[in-house]
């Protein structure tokens, strides 16, 4: 598969790089993480600091345009909305996470009203 880079753009205000290339005859053949991985060999960096934010591809060409996020540290990924990175981690891990916070809101959910039967308890008349 062929990457052309169209822009690179350093963005200092937010502290990351915005990419933006051509996936040569990749439609229906690569996905989010797959691309990612691709630009973060050909730039030679840690694949968890590519965010992919767009990927199209238009009906009758076999070419996807896509604009690429790199930040320089693992900490300023926080500065994105937390869907874009869910959409980045493969089904798996992203289920287990999802599970793993559902978990924690039950759990303190039980606790509050636990505390709550035991803490308001009124005499009776």
């Amino acid at each position: 598969m062929e990457v052309i880079t169209l822009h690179d753009h350093a963005n200092s205000l937010l502290n990351r790089r915005e990419i933006k290339i051509v996936l040569k005859n990749a439609a229906g053949r690569i996905n989010r993480s797959e691309a990612s991985d691709l630009l973060a060999k050909q730039l030679n960096i840690d694949k968890k600091k590519v965010i992919p934010i767009v990927m199209t591809c238009h009906r009758g060409k076999t070419d996807i345009d896509a604009t690429f996020y790199v930040y320089k540290s693992e900490d300023e990924l926080n500065q994105l909305p937390r869907f874009r990175l869910l959409r980045s981690m493969p089904k798996a891990e992203r289920k287990k996470l999802m599970d793993d916070e559902k978990a924690q809101k039950l759990k303190a959910r039980q606790s509050s009203v636990a505390e709550k039967k035991t803490g308001t308890a009124r005499s009776r008349r």
